[in-house]
Parts: C-alpha cells; structure tokens; sequence
C-alpha cells in the first residue's frame, strides 16, 4: 500500500460515516518535523465537532504503525511523520518493479481529446508555434502515462479569405517553376505579394480575389484542387517540423471540416433563443457573466471561430464522447475560450469538460517576436541553430573541435544525432520548464548550459548514470535482484524525492501543466548529485555499494520516463 492508502484507511477506520476520500499526504514542508504531513484531521473535526487534536489522536491510534518510526501530533492537529528505512525499501522495490515508476493509471477507461499546435496552412512554422505545440505534445504525453485514451488533434487553419489571395497569386504572381516545384515557402511568398496587391487603391485585385473564394466555397472543381495541393504541401511540411520534435497527431481536421455543420449550429442557437440579430449579425449576449457579445454569424454570412469551435466540439462530443477537451493556445485568446464554453453549456454541453490552457508569448535574446520587426524566426531555422550549436559542444567535449591548432575530424553520424537530441531537448525544455502562463525569452545560452535548469542538464544527469552503471560492470535488470539497503540520510532524501514521481505526474495533469514535471525532474537530479558527492558508491563495500548502485539505477529509470513524458530524449553519454 501507499502512505496515502495507509493514511486514508486510519482516517476511514476512525470516521467510519466520513468521505476519506480527500485525505492526502503531502512531502513535510520542513524535514526537522518529519518525512510527511497531513493536516486532513484539522477538516474531519470541523465536521464531526472535535477537538482537532483529539480527532488526529484517534487516526494515530487506527494507524498501521510498522511503516514509521514516529508519527507526532503538532499545533491544532497536523499528522508529522517519519518513516521507516525498511518501508522506504520496500516502496522503492515496489515503485522500480511496477511499469512506468509506478505511475497511476487514473484515466483507464477514459478519452480525452487534446488540441494543440494548429499551424497555419500554406505558412512556415515560426518560433511562435513553438509553445502550443511543445507544451500540447507534453500534456498528451502525461494523460496517456495516465492510463487515458488520448486523441491528439491538429485543428489547421485551412480555409477562409486567405484561400482567395492565394489562389490569385498562384496564377499570376508565381513563376512555372515555382508552381512545379511547389513549397510552403512559395506558397507564403505568394500569399505576401497576393496580399499586397490586394491593397492597392483600385481594389481589382481584391475583387479578383473574392472571386476565387466564392469559387472555392462552391466547389469549383479547379479552385478545389489548388486548395487540396495547398493542404497536402502544407501538412508534409508539417510533419517533417514534427517529426524533428517527436510530435505525433491523430487527426488533421482543420477549420473545413467543420464547414458543414456550421449552419446547424446557428440554427441551433436560434431556435434556442440564444442568438440574436445584430447590427445584421447574429450575437449571443453574455454581458451578464462580464464576457460581451460572441458573433456567431457575420453581416455578410459568414462564419467565424466561434461558430467553428461549437460545430467542432458537436461533433467531437458526437463521435468521441470525450470525458474532456483540451485545448492549448496563446493567452491572448482567453476571453474567446470563455464566450464559447459558456455558449456551449449553454447548449447542453455539460457532460463533457472544457478546458482552456493559455500560454505567454515568446521573445527572442530580448527582443520581441514580430513580423513587422522582421525577426520571426522559422522554427527550421531555429531548430537548425539547436543542433548546429549543440554540435559544437559536442565535438570540443571529445576534443575534436580543432582547438589544437588544425581543423578536427568530421562529425560521426553519432555525433550529429546526439546534438540533434541535445539541441530539440534544450528548446523544448526552456518552454516546459516554465509555468505555460509565463512569458518566456529564449536565451541560447540558457537553453544549452550544462549547469542549472537546463535540457541538457537533466541529460547529463541521465548520461552519468549510464556511465556509472558501465563502470560498474552491471545493468539495471542485474540490480532488479539487489535488495535496497538504505541507512544514511543522503540515501533517504532521494529514495523520498523519487517515490514522489507518481505524485508529480498527477499533478502535472491535474494543473495541465509540464512545467510541474520539469520542476520536480530538476530537483530530483540536484537531490541525486548531492548523493552522489557525498556517498561512495564503487568504493564501498557489499552490499551498500550494490544498494546505491540500484538507487542510482532507479534515479536514471525516473529520470529517463519523465523526460520522456516532456518529449526530451535521453542519450546514454553526452
């Protein structure tokens, strides 16, 4: 059993007509009053009129004692308690022979859907997709540890006035070449010169270019190939962006596959009373819960985001029927996620849970990430810099960077994969290491330090320990028959630390947020090398130095699976 179902079964054998469900146990804030605290008795003699100490006496007595050394009653009725060496070792063989670190599988049995990066179409990736799709991929990742059925959807901007520009300039503004050799990078230079023509004071080439929209919206047959090439292209850039990341989709339902349903929708909220005219829109009033006015139909007939997020999650509730939605995209857009949730509720969506994750804006090296600045980086272009960088380090760490005086060797295949691992490693963890919420400036320098909250630290940590293993002549299915034989207080810390994974697994998800992960990752990996500084581990004698071999073992296994579940791969030497 777990301390939380000790705990909870002496708070459940003392107040046997209370809900214990509740009851957690937590790290003590303060290890001079014990390894853990629960201040869960304080609540259950509010209920049953108690005195709060008196309550926690009687959990103590209903206490499976075997498991602490000490357990002690402080101030108004805290739980501090101790554990026993013998149970630590226990839970640590327990945690190192169940899968995945004994995470729990909390979501069997359930489906979540989970909606992330949702680029553009015809459009280069930049530094600012970055985010969603790091932090979705990492929130996609942590729910299936959970044991949930995710599908993970791509929701592309592909369809709208954009489609007209593009296609006009196709025609006209790309050469034969270009159009044979089609790229998003052609496609988004057209798109800029079409856009710019449309500008222009007599207004033929924007006419020019509804045109070709209403065309598309038709179904013209041509217009409706074009746009098809243009989807095509644009998903293959895509997937080799993602490919890079280790970023996997389900689906690619982009904006027109909701095209159809959209009407219904409409129709929906007007026989329900909910949407009203406007100025020639129809509006849904929400300026009694403080969110403003939602258009769900434009002036001139047309649908917008609003109106395509409620035909999305019909027909995501419809074929999935999901326990929760989530959906992953930049703060500014709060108040949208809060109109259309609110109108969804509205219209009988309550089974299903909605959840927004907002996250900051991203600067570069102090500078602000914009067009018009002209530094909106590429994410190809960025993620080219990652691995040429950690190239770089990689080849003065062998002392083959040339430093003697000559040019050094080429880099192996080897070597190029590991600044591959290294450089997406440190990008993704810069943004994963920071509450979503945050604004972040990515800092090269930062990203790829071997020291503090680092990717490659965290790697390195992991690095090590496969050396120490090989060093040792032994393997992590050899320690598996090691018993754990703890007994200083350096062993105990990170043998605590470690069984907190399953816990901060949870919590990451239950806060839909990475960021909890990559806190608790780097800790542990501070714990880990403070153990290792001051403990002997091949120079001691048997059978502590096979013990810590396995506590070290067990370090990597942790480390190795959370990175892991952050999207960061884990070479073996670094």
């Amino acid at each position: 059993m777990t301390l939380d179902e000790i705990v909870k079964a002496a708070f459940t054998k003392a107040f046997p007509e209370e809900d214990c469900s509740a009851v957690r146990v937590l790290p003590a804030t303060d290890p001079r009053f014990g390894d853990y605290q629960c201040n869960d008795a304080l609540k259950i003699a509010k209920k049953v009129r108690m005195n709060p100490r008196q309550a926690a006496q009687k959990v103590v007595d209903c206490l499976d004692l075997s498991c602490f050394e000490k357990v002690e009653i402080a101030g108004p009725g805290f739980l501090n308690m101790t554990v026993s060496f013998d149970w630590l070792a226990s839970s640590l063989s327990d945690m190192s022979s169940r899968p995945q670190c004994a995470i729990p599988q909390t979501g069997a049995g359930k489906r979540v859907v989970i909606d992330y990066s949702s680029p553009n179409a015809a459009k280069q990736m930049h530094i600012g997709h970055i985010r969603s799709t790091v932090i979705g991929c990492a929130i996609d990742r942590i729910f299936r540890s959970l044991g949930y059925e995710v599908i993970a959807d791509n929701h592309l901007g592909d369809w709208g006035t954009q489609f007209g520009i593009l296609i006009k300039g196709y025609r006209e503004l790309l050469t034969d070449d270009e159009r044979s050799n089609l790229t998003v990078a052609n496609l988004e230079k057209c798109y800029v010169l079409s856009a710019a023509k449309a500008k222009e004071e007599d207004g033929v080439w924007k006419e020019a270019c509804k045109t070709e929209l209403v065309k598309l919206q038709q179904g013209d047959a041509e217009n409706l190939a074009l746009w098809k090439r243009f989807i095509e292209i644009s998903i293959g850039e895509f997937e080799r962006m993602y490919k890079k990341l280790g970023v996997k989709f389900d689906t690619y339902r982009g904006e027109s596959y909701y095209n159809d349903t959209m009407p219904g929708v409409v129709a929906k909220l007007q026989e329900m009373g909910l949407a009203v005219e406007s100025e020639g829109a129809l509006v849904v009033n929400l300026e009694d819960e403080k969110l403003g006015v939602a258009i769900v139909r434009k002036s001139d007939g047309g649908y917008n985001y609003t109106t395509s997020d409620l035909a999305c999650v019909k027909m995501r509730v419809e074929e999935y029927s999901p326990e929760r939605i989530i959906y992953v995209t930049d703060a500014r857009q709060q108040l949208h996620f809060k109109q259309w949730f609110s109108i969804a509720e509205k219209m009988g969506y309550t089974g299903v849970k909605l959840v927004h994750v907002p996250f900051g804006l991203m600067s570069f090296q102090g500078k602000a990430i914009s067009t018009r600045e002209g530094n909106l980086i590429k994410l190809d272009e960025l993620l080219s810099e990652a691995v040429k960088r950690s190239l770089a380090i990689v080849m003065s760490r062998r002392g083959t960077d040339g430093a003697s005086g000559g040019p050094g060797p080429l880099p192996t295949d080897d070597d190029i994969k590991l600044a591959e691992q290294i450089g997406y490693g440190a990008v993704k963890y810069t943004d994963l290491s920071h509450d979503p919420i945050t604004d972040i400036d990515f800092s090269w320098d930062k990203a790829l330090a071997l020291e503090g909250n680092s990717g490659p630290y965290l790697q390195y940590a992991y690095a090590r320990v496969c050396s120490l293993l090989d060093k040792a002549e032994t393997t992590p299915e050899l320690l598996s028959k090691v018993p754990f034989a703890l007994s200083t207080q350096a062993e105990k810390r990170l043998a605590l630390q470690l069984l907190e994974f399953p816990g901060a697994v949870v919590r990451a998800a239950e806060a839909y947020k990475p960021s909890v992960l990559a806190d608790y990752l780097f800790q542990t990996a501070q714990l880990y090398s403070s153990f290792y500084q001051s403990s002997p581990i091949l120079k001691s004698e048997e059978p502590v130095r096979s013990s810590r071999l396995r506590l070290c073992s067990l370090f990597g296994a942790t480390l190795a699976k959370g990175l892991q579940l952050l999207g960061i791969e884990t070479p073996r030497r670094i």
